[in-house]
């Protein structure tokens, strides 16, 4: 039963937006005592919520092959919980990576605008770096190999090429960094969004 309570439960808030995460154990004193609901599927896409008394039901008319086993009652354990009044979202700036910067610039060149995939694909420094150029957000794109070589050392308009759109920072956005042994259950897919190639890039 210990390994039954320690799975972790994706905790959605009020407004089903990802916020962490949560052992089994946690997730059931939360239901227990009316903070949270368990989201389930009801056999297809829906999504339906359940109070303790609901989802004790539920478990009963919808067994799994493990399930806790009190004296009183087998209940299913959650996968997923949402909180019934915290709305707030943690927010994290997006991390300055290869993965985000081809993510925002939706890996097209941003020179000759055709989509690469990312093994064909560069970081170009709109401004040379031994020119003084920063290894910022304002100042890489993704490049193609042809047009990051035939850039070279120079501004794009000195090599009579023009950027498809100034480079940016991207806004803040809702993120969840969910790490543990075990993997992801299948069932939060829909409500994360996880970060990869998490290295920060630098000078």
């Amino acid at each position: 039963m210990d390994t039954l309570l320690d799975q972790p439960v994706l905790v959605l808030n009020r407004l089903w937006q990802a916020i962490n995460t949560c052992s089994a154990r946690r997730a059931l004193a939360l239901l227990y005592q009316g903070h949270a609901q368990v989201m389930a599927t009801d056999g297809s896409s829906n999504y339906l919520t359940h109070d303790f008394s609901s989802w004790r039901h539920f478990s009963l008319s919808n067994p799994e092959p493990k399930m806790l086993q009190t004296i009183s009652l087998r209940i299913r354990v959650p996968r997923i919980i949402v909180l019934c009044l915290f709305d707030r979202l943690p927010k994290k700036e997006v991390k300055f990576t290869r993965h985000n910067v081809f993510e925002r610039d939706k890996n097209t060149c941003q020179y000759c605008g055709n989509h690469f995939e990312r093994s064909d694909l560069n970081i170009d420094h709109v401004l040379p770096r031994d020119r003084g150029g920063q290894t910022t957000w304002e100042n890489v794109v993704c490049s193609c190999i042809t047009c990051n070589t035939r850039k070279g050392n120079r501004l794009p308009h000195e090599a009579r090429m023009q950027l498809l759109r100034k480079p940016k920072r991207p806004k803040w956005r809702p993120f969840v960094n969910i790490t543990f042994a075990g993997g992801i259950d299948t069932s939060w897919t829909h409500f994360i969004d996880l970060a990869y190639w998490n290295v920060e890039l630098g000078e």
